[in-house]
């Protein structure tokens, strides 16, 4: 049974400052902020993080079926996703809007300011997941991944009232989401993932404290950066998994995207939680050790040495008989 990831699709254009932001911003001055960046490179890839997500699983060997609206201009990212192992037959192609972009600039610290065009995406609201699941069959897993509000909204709906195990990731959207979108697309949900910064945005805007989210969905996935991940579900002890040392420079974007795809993989097959959120740890570092979301890649033997390394020989092997050649 598959796993559906709907979200956004959308090509980054990513640019790097040497210096810091904060160095820039004038103190009472940051009610009339005109600043611009001269930057040291710039450079596209492909994106979006449904398309990431679908990409990391496609890589793991669990052939997702990515849904979202694209551009006339998708044919080469949609033969890239295929190639890598992603079912894209109900990607929706729009006729009058681009694919959508996102615009991205790094500092010498990896603060990041971002822009995002939704182009094609504001699309995605017209797209239905029945039609999905009779072609695929029923899923194992809903990923409900940022996107246009609208599809958000109705693919959770849809998900709920057919059934469907879903995972809430509304990410990017909880920026500017009131309390009651989040509630509706967090509320029932089997798996919720954040960033701290996310966990803290998502408790002011429901108003819901930590067990009462614990008590609205199955599990809980944060995000901690250099902090690793915490997990927590009701009634259990919180389980804290470290990241993985990096061993090049980093270039964090889609490194969330990289750790999603790892822990459903590991869940997929049936993992413990502390076991898929090591592997998740350990894509996610695959991930940001090269510049783009979708460049790495999971090399067997390199990647089980590594991931030995991390989390012992044990792990390894748990892993191992599920990973592709």
């Amino acid at each position: 049974m598959p796993v559906v990831v709907t979200g956004s699709i959308a090509t980054d254009h990513l640019m790097t400052f040497p210096g810091r932001f904060t160095d820039q911003f004038v103190e009472g001055q940051m009610e009339n902020v005109s600043l611009s960046f001269l930057v040291d490179d710039l450079i596209q890839h492909r994106g979006g993080a449904g398309a990431n997500m679908a990409f990391g699983l496609g890589l793991l060997g669990l052939s997702p079926v990515l849904v979202g609206s694209v551009g006339s201009d998708f044919a080469d990212y949609d033969a890239w996703l295929t190639r890598n192992g992603v079912d894209t037959a109900d990607v929706r192609w729009s006729e009058l809007k681009h694919t959508a972009r996102f615009v991205c600039t790094t500092d010498a610290v990896n603060n990041q300011i971002a822009s995002f065009y939704s182009g094609a995406m504001s699309e995605a609201g017209e797209i239905e997941l029945a039609p999905v699941c009779e072609r695929v069959g029923a899923p194992d897993l809903v990923v409900v991944g940022p996107n246009d509000p609208k599809a958000m909204v109705r693919h959770t709906r849809e998900c709920r009232d057919r059934g469907y195990a879903f995972a809430a990731d509304p990410s990017q959207q909880l920026a500017w989401a009131d309390g009651e979108m989040i509630r509706e697309l967090v509320d029932g949900a089997d798996l919720l993932f954040t960033n701290e910064y996310e966990s803290a945005l998502l408790m002011q805007k429901t108003g819901w404290d930590a067990p009462e989210i614990l008590g609205r969905v199955g599990t809980w996935v944060t995000t901690r950066a250099a902090n690793g991940v915490l997990v927590r579900q009701a009634g259990a002890d919180p389980i804290e998994v470290i990241a993985v040392p990096e061993t090049k420079p980093v270039e964090p974007t889609g490194g969330g995207d990289a750790l999603r795809a790892g822990f459903i993989a590991g869940r997929i097959w049936g993992l413990g939680l502390e076991r898929a959120t090591q592997l998740g740890s350990a894509v996610a570092t695959e991930a940001v050790e090269v510049v783009g979301t979708q460049e790495y890649e999971l090399r067997r033997k390199p990647f089980l040495e590594r991931f030995a390394a991390a989390f012992g020989a044990d792990a390894a092997a748990e892993v191992a008989p599920h990973l592709p050649g």
